[in-house]
């Protein structure tokens, strides 16, 4: 028999009152104990989710810095005096490979971006290059995994939107400043290079 019923079996009518309100204490301790754990299950899943939203970027991001060198390649063997451009390229590939995080990642992004939109302007000046069955692919390739940058950048944005609005409203705020969930960066390019960051491919 529960403790709690046979309190209230054993004791005076007049002492049932007494013994409920002792009891009422332990009850809101639980209850404040369960949403504690609710609300930190919660803080932690939505910043799971983040991290995994943020890997699907990297993920694609990687995969398109390993499309470059060969369509480098391909344009360097048709413009072989291209030389700035296949620099600028090289640079922003490497500056995108060291970049660490969101926000360092965005920006290096757009800059890599606005690299191969000069060098697709240099290709579409050679009519050979753009004839050749390497090239198209290599062209596929990349606006497929643009496509999906895209995509995935506007997925970790909401999960990022949806993880720093629980942290930063109450009464997640005094869980995250007790277990340190850190708010988390946008996953967007500059002011000075969202304007330029969509790759043009001419069709063949």
């Amino acid at each position: 028999m529960p403790i709690a019923v046979f309190l209230l079996q054993a004791a005076p009518a007049a002492s049932v009152s007494a013994v409920i309100a002792a009891m009422i204490p332990f009850a809101l301790a639980a209850l404040a104990i369960l949403f504690a754990i609710s609300l930190y299950n919660t803080l932690v899943r939505s910043r799971v989710r983040t991290r995994e939203a943020w890997s699907g970027i990297d993920v694609q991001l990687k995969r398109r810095a390993s499309l470059i060198p060969n369509l480098v390649e391909t344009v360097r063997g048709y413009a072989t005096h291209e030389h700035e451009v296949f620099a600028e390229v090289a640079e922003a590939r490497g500056a995108l490979a060291k970049a660490a995080g969101p926000a360092a990642s965005a920006v290096a992004d757009g800059f890599l971006t606005q690299a191969l939109g000069r060098l697709m302007a240099v290709a579409e000046n050679y009519p050979a290059l753009q004839a050749a069955g390497n090239f198209a692919q290599l062209q596929e390739d990349l606006t497929d995994t643009e496509e999906k940058i895209a995509y995935a950048r506007q997925f970790y944005n909401q999960n990022a939107l949806d993880y720093n609005a629980r942290i930063q409203s109450f009464p997640g705020n005094v869980f995250a400043s007790w277990f340190r969930f850190e708010p988390v960066t946008f996953f967007a390019a500059e002011p000075g290079v969202s304007e330029d960051v969509a790759v043009k491919f001419a069709k063949v």
